[in-house]
């Protein structure tokens, strides 16, 4: 993306260079948050930055819409989503080594199976935009711009 380096792993956790931003407990929501965010690079030119997301065992991310284009692969454990579809909740386990795009718009909650799981994403903004976090009956909570995320500007 910005770089033209290959990506760096630490030789003691053989994880990614670079902080891991970490989500927790939030008086919100009604569900286990328990994850974090490592961005791996950025486009500014396409708005497209690439992050890992690393969940705790059975933990969720906060409900959410993407807004841009989003690929994803699992990397480690199982991986949840669930998707509303035409106001439908569509259960889906995603094994690693599962891959898959899927256009703006996809309204969703992610959580991990039981031994956690790491998924590795490549998103895209529109409008400067990248997702938002939602409330009960999809009501917008916050919009989290490309710039903001790329400064670790969300809420926590």
């Amino acid at each position: 993306m910005t770089s033209s380096n290959a990506l760096t792993l630490d030789p003691e956790t053989n994880d990614a260079a670079g902080e891991w931003m970490h989500f927790g407990a939030d008086p919100r929501f009604d569900y286990p948050i328990d994850y974090s965010i490592k961005i791996l690079g950025a486009c500014a030119a396409t708005g497209t930055v690439d992050f890992l997301g690393k969940w705790a065992p059975n933990s969720y991310c906060h409900f959410h819409k993407h807004l841009g284009n989003t690929t994803s692969l699992v990397l480690e454990g199982e991986h949840h989503t669930v998707e509303t579809v035409a106001g439908e909740s569509i259960h889906k386990v995603r094994p690693a080594g599962d891959y898959a795009q899927k256009p703006g718009g996809d309204v969703h909650m992610e959580f991990a199976g039981p031994q956690g799981s790491v998924v590795f994403f490549s998103m895209q903004a529109v409008d400067g935009k990248l997702f938002e976090v939602l409330g009960r009956a999809e009501r917008v909570l916050n919009v989290t711009t490309f710039e903001d995320f790329l400064a670790g500007n969300m809420p926590r």
